[in-house]
């Protein structure tokens, strides 16, 4: 069907749908099950099976079950049929294998959901109601309301527009935007780029606004034809699991050499080469941190959850890592400081403050709701407003006196419309008067409007009369009012350009609106300076309101600077990013001015976080080290460029996923601290043993179950360890610095040397005291006991820098929760007669139950004087 071809009135009635109304649900239910959901064909996901078979891919388990195999085969040689050996390494991969999936498993869970949560919206008119709904249910038939920002979510023909361009070189490769008309009907046969009476799917809406009807939806569309073409992206690895999978090869290659040259003494004491190569293996797969990039990955997107739960949806998982790292965040001054709840509190002409309900004061009210996009239903008392926060007031201030925008709308239809940009700072619209001429209403910035006015109703505008507005506007500005102005023009015929319409114009008057700062922002703003980030108000509002609003807020300081837009044009490059930090207040700005904002911080060694809500806005998002779009009045244009969607448009939001994201930081570096100091200590147990020639202090099957259970159930806990209190006191992280400083690292090598020397203790009072025989099993299953134990109760020193008895042990639960259950399977391995027997083991006496307590709890003392050293340092 070449929809081009066809009128807006024989697509409407190809639909049986009339414009206004749009589709009803039962029609869409139809629909839907016709054309199916409006999405593109996905790569399919894996199934469990091929999760689980992937897990074996690993080379350590790979050895691991060359081990199990030779084992099987050794016991076959020695005519033993209990094969228990082999038994217990086959079980242990696949129970690795198990929890590794149902990680894999919560974490893609984790952040499909989030995906859901960041899915586009459009807003359709149905059942003749306006309703926002998620891109993938539009069908066919639906009428599109769209506005400029928005993302295009099916092919559609235009059936209304007013000033529409759109960029499709995603498309067709045209990068600049094109003009489209409704009431255009092309040829048969034109190639995509020349269809301008249509939109379609994945193109922007650069400027302007329309109503559509989808066509095509899903693969039926022109991006459909091509999807196959499109492979969808691995998620890229974020720099630190970039630097983990470094450090976890150069461990594992360190720790291999160690196991080797291990097989080696081994050897040469004539202890049995079988023991010897299931020891040496089993150790290098207890010890090497291959869990790391894994518990790095389920606490990133456990982490994820939990910050969209608090209004704010991570897009890349990198971003949690540089929400850290944040030194300054630039934010929009409306709805993310201020409520976004606009009320008309001033009006005024070139005589002064004037009534609401005088003659001039209704004049300039009614040309504000004429020059308005907001949406009026209900009557009267009832009557209700859905649009954009500035317009809403002035309706609002319109229907407060008993006035109708409907009639209004009756009286003077619009016939035409040059929709607000950024650039200008102006909205011009277009009605049809009575006697059959047109009046031009524009409203915008009143420096500009004033700029294209030269007249009043009762004469020319004079120079003095035109001080005393710039005057007034300035007075009204430093009250931390949003001032708007209005003018307009009648003209005989309908203007041809925007510049046409936008000049000669009747100046009427100037709204004052007061716009509340957020009673949460000046928390926001006060944590953000303890935190060592700076705070900076970028607005396209007058530099009076802004300071205003910003001395409120506490962003703006006695020794701080303000400058506008212009001001900042004046400036060279080198001379800004000099002074840029003298700054706390951007005012009159474009989005150009933020990219080159970003920058001049990012030269300075910054980390900007940078909020955006507009389709102009991408370049700025994109170019910040987070980029924060606005869940509610942002753009699906705004949103796909951010690395961060604020749900709520809030600037405490920001504040909250910074102190999350440094609060998973933390807990990533925590888990990490843990797996390590542990794996040293089971190095140090086993290296040591051998050069002293003295028996193994512990089986392969032992070091086997360690892995298991005391490496990856407390790292997960870790993982998701409540936020400190005290992290938004300390300074932002260095994104350069590495993963552990100096003194840390020797933390992590001390802990993990005295782990490995009480279990060796452990070993050699088994042996001595105990031992009856020559094989040490009541040494060997106390040393089991003591390193495992141990490593259970090092995770809560682990939790805080700060003294374990200042922080107790129940500020988190899954922490206790995994030691019972790690104490629990410890406890049954060496006194269920049925498991002893599996791990050589023998059930322990009293006494030698509190010796392996009293040195299992001596790590609690180490760490205790570790951080009482370090707080006199």
């Amino acid at each position: 069907m070449d929809w081009h071809n066809l009128s807006c009135d024989e697509i409407l009635k190809k639909f049986n749908v009339k414009k206004d109304v749009g589709l009803n649900n039962m029609l869409v239910a139809q629909l839907q099950e016709k054309y199916g959901k409006n999405r593109l064909k996905e790569k399919k996901s894996k199934s469990l099976f091929s999760k689980f078979i992937a897990q074996f891919s690993d080379f350590m388990i790979i050895i691991l079950l060359i081990a199990a195999v030779v084992s099987f085969i050794t016991d076959i040689i020695k005519d033993s049929n209990d094969f228990i050996d082999p038994i217990i390494i086959l079980f242990i991969v696949v129970m690795n294998a198990i929890i590794g999936v149902v990680q894999e498993n919560k974490a893609e869970k984790a952040i499909e959901a989030l995906k859901k949560l960041s899915s586009p919206k459009t807003k359709v008119i149905r059942s003749g109601k306006e309703v926002s709904i998620l891109s993938e249910e539009i069908v066919p038939g639906d009428i599109l309301v769209l506005n400029s920002g928005d993302l295009v979510p099916a092919d559609s023909r235009i059936i209304e527009s007013y000033g529409l361009y759109t960029e499709e070189s995603s498309l067709t490769g045209e990068s600049l935007p094109i003009l489209k008309e409704a009431n255009l009907v092309l040829p048969k046969n034109l190639p995509v780029a020349d269809r301008k009476n249509m939109v379609f799917s994945g193109s922007i809406i650069t400027a302007g606004h329309a109503l559509a009807i989808a066509v095509k939806t899903g693969m039926n569309t022109e991006v459909g034809k091509i999807a196959g073409l499109i492979n969808k992206e691995e998620s890229p690895q974020t720099p630190l699991q970039k630097k983990l999978e470094k450090t976890g090869k150069i461990l594992g290659i360190g720790i291999t050499a160690i196991c080797f040259f291990i097989f080696i003494l081994g050897v040469i004491q004539k202890v049995n080469t079988i023991d010897m190569f299931m020891i040496a293996i089993s150790l290098a797969v207890a010890a090497i941190p291959e869990g790391l990039p894994a518990v790095v990955t389920i606490v990133l997107a456990l982490g994820l959850r939990r910050m969209a739960a608090n209004k704010a949806i991570i897009r890349k998982l990198s971003a949690v890592e540089t929400l850290g790292s944040a030194t300054v965040i630039c934010s929009d001054k409306t709805g993310t400081l201020t409520q976004n709840k606009m009320t008309v509190k001033k009006l005024f002409n070139h005589d002064g403050i004037i009534n609401f309900t005088s003659k001039s004061g209704e004049n300039i009210l009614s040309l504000g709701a004429l020059c308005n996009n907001s949406i009026v239903s209900g009557e009267k008392e009832n009557f209700k407003v859905s649009g954009e926060p500035t317009e809403i007031s002035l309706l609002e201030a319109y229907n407060t006196f008993g006035h109708s925008k409907r009639t209004l709308d009756k009286s003077f239809p619009r016939v035409y419309e040059f929709p607000f940009s950024s650039s200008r700072k102006l909205m011009t619209t277009v009605h049809k008067l009575p006697s059959g001429k047109f009046r031009v209403i524009t409203k915008g910035a009143p420096e500009v409007l004033l700029s294209i006015s030269n007249r009043l109703e009762e004469g020319p505008l004079a120079n003095s009369i035109r001080q005393k507005i710039k005057f007034q506007n300035e007075n009204m500005a430093k009250e931390a009012l949003r001032v708007l102005a209005v003018g307009y023009k009648d003209v005989s015929s309908l203007p041809k350009s925007q510049s046409e319409a936008e000049k000669d114009l009747v100046f009427c008057g100037l709204i004052g609106m007061i716009d509340p700062p957020r009673p949460e922002a000046k928390l926001a703003v006060a944590d953000c300076k303890k935190a060592g980030i700076r705070p900076v108000m970028i607005t396209g509002d007058h530099i009076a309101t802004a300071t205003a609003i910003a001395k409120e807020l506490g962003i703006y300081n006695k020794n701080d600077l303000a400058i506008t837009g212009t001001e900042l044009d004046s400036l060279d490059e080198k001379t800004f990013q000099k002074n840029v930090f003298k700054y706390s207040v951007f005012a009159r700005v474009s989005p150009e001015h933020k990219v080159k904002i970003v920058k001049a911080f990012q030269k300075n060694g910054a980390v900007v976080a940078m909020t955006g809500d507009g389709v102009n806005d991408a370049p700025a998002l994109k170019a910040a080290d987070i980029g924060c779009a606005m869940g509610k009045s942002g753009t699906d244009v705004a949103k796909s460029a951010a690395d961060m969607i604020l749900t709520d448009d809030n600037f405490s939001t920001i504040v909250e996923a910074v102190k999350q994201g440094r609060g998973i930081f933390q807990n990533i570096k925590k888990a990490i601290h843990f797996l390590l100091s542990t794996n040293i200590g089971e190095i140090v147990a086993v290296l040591t043993a051998f050069l002293l020639k003295l028996p193994s202090p512990l089986l392969a099957i032992q070091l086997l179950w360690i892995n298991l259970v005391t490496d990856s159930l407390p790292a997960l806990a870790l993982g998701v360890d409540p936020v400190g209190s005290d992290i938004m006191n300390k300074p932002p992280i260095k994104p350069e610095s590495g993963l552990f400083s100096h003194s840390r690292w020797h933390n992590i090598i001390t802990e993990g040397c005295f782990i490995g020397s009480i279990s060796l203790l452990a070993f050699t009072i088994g042996r001595i005291f105990f031992d009856v025989g020559s094989t040490p099993v009541i040494g060997r299953t106390m040393t089991f006991a003591v390193m495992s134990l141990s490593q259970i109760i090092h995770a809560f020193n682990i939790r805080s820098e700060e003294s374990i008895f200042k922080t107790g042990i129940l500020g988190n639960m899954s922490l206790i929760y995994s030691f019972m259950l790690c104490v629990i399977l410890q406890v049954s391995v060496i006194s269920l007669p049925f498991l002893t027997t599996v791990f050589k083991t023998v059930c322990l006496d009293l006494t030698q139950w509190l010796i392996v307590a009293g040195l299992s709890l001596s790590p609690l003392i180490l760490v205790e004087i570790e951080k009482r050293f370090a707080k006199q340092n």
